[in-house]
């Protein structure tokens, strides 16, 4: 049984234009957000798309990592595979009650934040002050959906490309 306390939350980099891809990568560097996604998912399941995790290349480490891929073949050491996104998360929220935490983080890509979207209950977005050219876009938070709880400006640091805002969504109304 699922426990449908546990809630979903979207972590996203997404530029000023929506973009949060381009040719299976980020087409940004900005180390304070990888910081920022390090500690928010840590210890959390997190569930990703087959593309996101080839970006990546391997588990990340310190929390259960869940790819959705409709591929019967593919199936990497250190991964739980689910064919469906349902799957996936309901093994998701079981592996985050199991944990004590209480969401479970949606990382990626397009499809899979598209598929999810209507199913979160928040959003953590960092904002890349930037417009870059992309193959990927997050899709659009609904006003009437999403309420912007907080929002937090910083410059880009010695490692970032740019500057960045981490903004925090709550679900205010189903859709």
């Amino acid at each position: 049984m699922t426990d449908t306390s546990i809630e979903i939350a979207l972590v996203v980099a997404a530029a000023e234009n929506d973009v949060i891809g381009r040719e299976g990568g980020l087409p940004w560097h900005v180390s304070s957000d990888l910081k920022f996604f390090r500690k928010i998912t840590l210890g959390k399941p997190i569930v990703m798309g087959r593309k996101t995790f080839d970006s990546i290349g391997k588990p990340l480490d310190g929390r259960p990592n869940i790819v959705i891929s409709r591929d019967p073949q593919f199936a990497p050491d250190g991964v739980y595979v689910f064919a469906s996104i349902d799957d996936g998360l309901a093994v998701a929220r079981t592996l985050a009650a199991d944990l004590g935490q209480d969401e479970v983080a949606i990382i990626g890509g397009a499809q899979i934040y598209t598929a999810t979207l209507p199913q979160a209950d928040r959003v953590y977005l960092t904002r890349i002050h930037a417009s870059p050219d992309g193959d990927a876009q997050f899709p659009a938070l609904d006003s009437a959906v999403w309420r912007e709880r907080s929002s937090d400006r910083h410059e880009a640091g010695p490692r970032d490309d740019h500057g960045y805002s981490i903004m925090v969504y709550e679900r205010i109304a189903t859709n």
